[in-house]
């Protein structure tokens, strides 16, 4: 298994995964996106996106724009047969990844329940010191999903990636369940006690 970032040809199976999840990316481009897939198989097994925001602009524009001020872990999904076996997981670090590359120290996420970004070293960020279109990112996803949701941060050098997971993707397989898609995962399959929390991860 590895990720790596999106090509031309994995446009059609992007747009049918984000049609499935009933999402819109009105500024879709495939090279936005990684991809997730099993190397022995070439079956694509999860996806994700980074966000770059201009300060005081809400549109979205490429990492590498030398403008660009503010990255948001945007979107994380892994078709349901692939879920539990850190497919997620790599593609969080590989957006982490990406968004260093291009020259960012800090990625921020938005999200109602946060809790399977904190154990990669994301931290809770109080909305009063949220730069400004982070901070209509949070109102935006208050209003839409209810006010629990928190911004949080992860310096780029600061992530980590636990062993379990590590270890999980190494021998990922698919099931036999519905190949349907979905941007939550259980927080059990996340090494999340059920029995202490009942969230599940949910990114905008």
């Amino acid at each position: 298994m590895y990720v790596r970032d999106a090509k031309n040809r994995d446009e059609v199976w992007l747009l049918d995964r984000i049609e499935e999840m009933d999402l819109t990316d009105p500024a879709f481009r495939s090279r936005d996106y990684v991809v997730a897939l099993d190397e022995e198989t070439g079956q694509r097994a999860g996806l994700g996106r980074i966000r770059v925001h201009r300060d005081g602009a809400d549109d979205t524009d490429d990492a590498d724009d030398a403008d660009a001020e503010f990255c948001e872990l945007a979107l994380v999904a892994t078709p349901e047969r692939w879920r539990g076996q850190g497919v997620g997981a790599h593609v969080v670090e590989r957006l982490v990844t990406k968004a260093g590359d291009a020259g960012f120290d800090d990625v921020y996420a938005v999200a109602a329940q946060p809790e399977y970004l904190l154990q990669f070293g994301f931290s809770p960020v109080d909305s009063e010191r949220l730069p400004s279109p982070i901070a209509d990112r949070l109102s935006a996803v208050r209003e839409e999903r209810g006010d629990d949701a928190i911004a949080v941060r992860v310096a780029v050098g600061e992530f980590e990636m636990p062993s379990r997971l590590r270890d999980r993707f190494k021998n990922a397989t698919p099931g036999d369940d519905a190949d349907g898609v979905s941007v939550e995962e259980t927080a059990e399959d996340f090494g999340i006690d059920p029995d202490e929390v009942t969230y599940k991860y949910d990114t905008g």
